[in-house]
């Protein structure tokens, strides 16, 4: 594991982004919260609001807002979002 994830790490230059497009490009249909992403990747809620904010203004990721919630999925209009699926995909944190 610690391979796969060095890896993700060294190619986009963070480990919270790299858990967190590992999370959600292996299950890409699915939206997630703020807390949901927190507890599947074990960072602060800080680390992850900040790459969260990052990979919206990327527009890799949008959000949708409920009245309880903020929900976080990948931006399927993306034209980045096949070759991360893919590359999450081969190297995948498990």
């Amino acid at each position: 594991m610690a391979d796969k994830e060095e890896k993700l790490v060294k190619l986009f230059g963070s480990t919270s982004r790299a858990r967190i497009l590992a999370l959600l490009c292996s299950n890409s249909g699915q939206p997630y919260y703020q807390r949901q992403i927190m507890h599947e990747t074990g960072l602060s809620l800080q680390a992850v609001q900040r790459e969260l904010g990052n990979l919206s203004e990327l527009g890799i990721i949008k959000k949708r807002e409920t009245k309880a919630r903020v929900y976080y999925h990948l931006n399927t209009s993306s034209p980045l979002l096949n070759p991360l699926i893919e590359i999450c995909g081969l190297i995948r944190i498990e």
